[in-house]
């Protein structure tokens, strides 16, 4: 069980129900975007207290390992396959019946389209069977806002999100209020990742297959190209950096471990010289286009890489600001970030009607926090 206090000045007040909060809320919050399957339930208290109650979190990994990769069809039917016990679990280890919940909160995108649509679909048939509000969650602005449930981290910050389809620096200055200031230009770092190690036969998933082998690497091996570094505007661009370690790797044909390893090193010393010379560049935006940010915040999977966090944490003390990267578990896809995110928004008493529709693209910066129906 995870337990967090803080003000809840941390929380503005917005919308048209302020009259309808109570003292203490819950919401239950499912995940299905990719390849986890999660239901959660998280509780505010009046104090400011967030606590979440239960957060299971089954993943896929096996049923996609054979394709090295996720398969949309085998990742949506293992969705429907468990999501109902899964949400029965964590009602129960909650210990609350589903008359205690004020809303129930389902990613409605982006994401596999297959596994959105079991979700949100769960999601309507509960709200719908309880009389409970609908929260149709951007499951990006969950990422965003998952430091305000473990460090109750205030308005506005900054946000890198880096996963295996995301790579964006967002300015997050409040609820529904995004301003993305750099995102990739192709390829994601934790796609990146993955086509490395698919490339270097590391297996699936890439990302920690890479970061285990580069620790046994020699990172200035290889001469890798460290793409838009310098450049005025806080954007990524990882394709030609996989091009680079791809023209290496056949140069050097047929690899022994060691190779994978100075590989891995080489690439992962790239990426985190990457990673920290656009972070520069957007606290200098943030800046000078919006003010002074309370902290640097790290959210996605790839938020877990030892070597990119400790990197972040320096440049964030250099900067004069706090770094706040999530526990590894809420730095990946879980159904606790969804209902967080379906707190944030229900407490400024928004929410959605029952013919919201699932999204496969969902930008952050588009989405705009509206009173719904039950508002």
């Amino acid at each position: 069980m995870f337990n967090k206090a803080g003000s809840l000045s941390g929380i503005k007040s917005g919308g048209t129900a302020r009259g309808n909060r109570r003292a203490m809320m819950h919401v239950l919050g499912l995940e299905t975007t990719c390849d986890e399957t999660s239901a959660a339930v998280v509780r505010l208290e009046a104090d400011g207290t967030r606590t979440i109650l239960s957060n299971r979190i089954r993943s896929q990994i096996e049923e996609h390992r054979p394709f090295g990769g996720v398969v949309p069809e085998i990742a949506a039917r293992a969705h429907v396959e468990v999501l109902d016990r899964m949400v029965r679990d964590a009602m129960v280890e909650a210990g609350i019946g589903f008359d205690a919940l004020d809303g129930v909160a389902a990613a409605a995108g982006p994401g596999l389209i297959g596994g959105v649509l079991v979700g949100l679909t769960t999601a309507k048939a509960i709200a719908l069977g309880i009389g409970k509000p609908l929260l149709a969650i951007n499951h990006l602005e969950a990422h965003a806002l998952t430091p305000r449930l473990t460090d109750n981290v205030p308005f506005p910050y900054l946000l890198l999100l880096v996963s295996g389809g995301h790579s964006q620096l967002v300015a997050v200055r409040d609820v529904g209020d995004y301003h993305r200031l750099g995102t990739t230009i192709d390829d994601a770092i934790g796609e990146a990742f993955d086509k490395v190690a698919k490339m270097l036969s590391l297996g699936f998933p890439g990302g920690p297959a890479v970061e285990i082998a580069a620790r046994d690497g020699d990172p200035e091996r290889f001469a890798l190209p460290r793409p838009l570094f310098g450049r005025p505007e806080p954007d990524f661009s990882l394709s030609g950096l996989k091009t680079a370690v791809r023209l290496a790797a056949e140069a050097i044909q047929p690899l022994n471990d060691q190779d994978v390893a100075d590989l891995c090193a080489s690439f992962q010393a790239a990426i985190v010289d990457c990673v920290i010379d656009r972070t520069r560049v957007a606290i200098r935006a943030f800046r000078r286009e919006i003010g002074q940010p309370s902290a640097l915040v790290v959210a996605g999977g790839v938020g877990a890489n030892r070597a990119i966090r400790h990197a972040l944490q320096r440049s964030a003390t250099e900067a004069g600001l706090r770094l706040v990267v999530p526990p590894p578990k809420l730095c990946t896809d879980n159904g606790a970030m969804i209902a967080w995110a379906g707190i944030e928004r229900l407490w400024r008493g928004f929410s959605d009607n029952l013919d919201a529709a699932a999204r496969p693209r969902w930008p952050l910066d588009e989405t705009r926090a509206k009173p719904g129906a039950r508002a």
